[in-house]
Parts: C-alpha cells; sequence; structure tokens
C-alpha cells in the first residue's frame, strides 16, 4: 500500500513537471519569452499624430491665404496713390465685359491642372507601382493629398504675394479716369502737376474706385502663368512616352501660350499697365518654379531607406517621402 502511494505521488510529480517544461518548450520553441506587460494605446498614439500633421498642413495653407482673403474681402483698402496731371497712361476707356474674367480664370487654371495632376497621379498608383512613407495608408488619397496639396499652396502663396502688392503700392489702372468720370480739364489742373487726390463722380460704385487702384500687380498673369507653368512642370516629369518626341513640348508650348494669351488680354482689356503684366508672369513662373522643385516631389527619386522598417511618420506633404 505504501509502495502504490509512492509511486502515484512520483507520478503526479513527473506530471507538473512535464506541464512546466512543455511551456518553457513551447516558449523556447518559438524564440520568445514570456513577458507580461501592459498594453500601450499604438493605435491611439498614431491617429493623434495624423490628426496632427494635417491640421499643420491646413494652418499652413490658412496662414499662407491670409493675405490673399484680407484683400477679398476687404479687410484692408488700398494705398491711395496720386498721379501727374496730363499723365495719359491713365487716361484710357472703362470696358466692363473683360475678355477673360475672374471666374473663367480660376475655373479653368484649377480644374485644368487639378484634373491633370489627378489622372496623372492615379495612372501612376495604378500602373506604376509607387512608394510612399507618408502616413496615409491609401496610395491613391496620398499621392493625391501630396501633389495637389503642393499646388494648392503654391496657389496661396501667389495670390497673396499679388494681392499684398495691389494693396501696398495701388497703382492706378489705365481706366482710372474714366472708372472716376473725371477729366483733366474738369480737374483744371496744371500739366505736370502732383495731384495727390482727387474727388471722383463716381462713389456710388466704391467697388470699381477700389478696383481702381489695383494695377500692380496683374492678378491674371501671375495666376495663369502659375497655374498653367506648374502643369507645363508636371508633364516634364510625368510624361515618359517617348512615342512622340515632339508631342510633351508642344504640350508645354500651349499651356504657356495660353498662360501669355490670359495676360496679353488685361493689356487689351486696359486693366493693367504691360510692366504689371510682365511682373505678374515673372512672380507666377518663379512661384511655380519654387513649388515645382522645392516643395513637390515630383522630380525628386526615392531614397535608399525605403524599407518598412525605416518608415517614419511623416506628412504626405513632405518633401522627402515619397516617389509618387
Amino acid at each position: 500500500m505504501q509502495k502504490l502511494n509512492s509511486v502515484n505521488s512520483h507520478a503526479e510529480l513527473q506530471q507538473r513537471l512535464a506541464d512546466h517544461g512543455g511551456s518553457g518548450d513551447t516558449a523556447r520553441e518559438n524564440g520568445t519569452k514570456h513577458i507580461p506587460s501592459p498594453a500601450e494605446p499604438v493605435d491611439t498614439v498614431q491617429c493623434s499624430s495624423r490628426k496632427m500633421l494635417v491640421g499643420l498642413d491646413i494652418l499652413c495653407l490658412l496662414v499662407a491665404s491670409i493675405p490673399f482673403f484680407a484683400c477679398e474681402l476687404k479687410a484692408v483698402k488700398p494705398y491711395k496713390r496720386g498721379f501727374f496731371c496730363g499723365d495719359t497712361s491713365i487716361t484710357y476707356p472703362y470696358i466692363e465685359t473683360e475678355a477673360i474674367p475672374d471666374s473663367m480664370l480660376i475655373t479653368g487654371g484649377i480644374i485644368i491642372t487639378g484634373l491633370a495632376i489627378a489622372v496623372g497621379e492615379c495612372y501612376r498608383v495604378r500602373f506604376r507601382g509607387v512608394h510612399s512613407r507618408a502616413f496615409v495608408s491609401n496610395l491613391y488619397v496620398s499621392c493625391l493629398y501630396k501633389e495637389l496639396g503642393s499646388f494648392l499652396f503654391g496657389c496661396c502663396v501667389g495670390q497673396s504675394l499679388t494681392n499684398m502688392a495691389k494693396l501696398s503700392v495701388g497703382r492706378l489702372r489705365p481706366h482710372f479716369l474714366s472708372a472716376c468720370n473725371v477729366t483733366y480739364e474738369s480737374l483744371n489742373c496744371i500739366p505736370g502737376t502732383y495731384i495727390s487726390d482727387v474727388t471722383c463722380n463716381n462713389n456710388s460704385n466704391t467697388k470699381i474706385m477700389e478696383e481702381a487702384r489695383k494695377s500692380f500687380f496683374s492678378g491674371h498673369a501671375s495666376f495663369a502663368m502659375y497655374t498653367l507653368l506648374y502643369l507645363a512642370f508636371y508633364l516634364q516629369a510625368r510624361l515618359s512616352w517617348r512615342g512622340a518626341r515632339l508631342l510633351r513640348p508642344l504640350l508645354q508650348f500651349m499651356l504657356v501660350m495660353l498662360a501669355v494669351y490670359t495676360g496679353l488680354t488685361r493689356i487689351s482689356d486696359y486693366r493693367h499697365h504691360p510692366t504689371d503684366v510682365l511682373t505678374g508672369f515673372l512672380q507666377g513662373g518663379l512661384t511655380a518654379y519654387w513649388v515645382a522643385f522645392y516643395i513637390s516631389s515630383m522630380f525628386k527619386t526615392s531614397r535608399p531607406d525605403m524599407s518598412p522598417t525605416s518608415m517614419s511618420l511623416e506628412s504626405p506633404l513632405s518633401s522627402q517621402q515619397t516617389v509618387c
């Protein structure tokens, strides 16, 4: 009887050791060591970081748009610049109908360029197999967010610079006297004398009078040159089809020609002086070059550390995080 109890105790002891040993063997086979640790809210931290980066991008767009909205919402009045009696550059007639109105300019510039960028990026994601280091997991959303975001940021910067110049310089448009409904004879001034202030006979339409003091520099010329030259840069970076060697240069020429035509219509409509249009072309072209080569990643190549283990959490607007 005593021998039977000893055998049972020995068997029970071996069973317990086998249970504990099996757990240890399983852990050793998996190459891991079980150490209990408190759960970390990883998903919550990543979600907060994503919201912060998106919010930062939106904040940058809003800050860059402050001068633009200050002018459009009439929060700041243009500088009241005088003129010399007998100055013929401000005696042209006022034409109500514009060859290219603001609505056509904004709609055409944003839709043409934005749609071309959207189609190009979706094509590259679908057929070229691009990579992305951004926190946005969807490649379509990441590439569209990045390229369209860079383009819109350039729009905000360019138009803010334009409106800031309009408000601070206050150069008179070529149709200023006609919009003011006065003549040099009615002013009874001596040719060559400087007139610092004039009482207009068209005070009923304050909008026309304020716009008559915003000649420098041309917003149409700068916006058209920025949007269409930016699209020309985009075609240079993305349109790699070698079937027709002259197709891409032809498209780029047509885009630049359309931008130049838009600016020239402002001279024929007596809305701007030639120097206003020329400055607008220069500002729009420089902004397009700056955004295309230093903010957007269309001309940037992939970095060697594109492995998943080396990817850090970056905004889609970052210029170093993606090749798409």
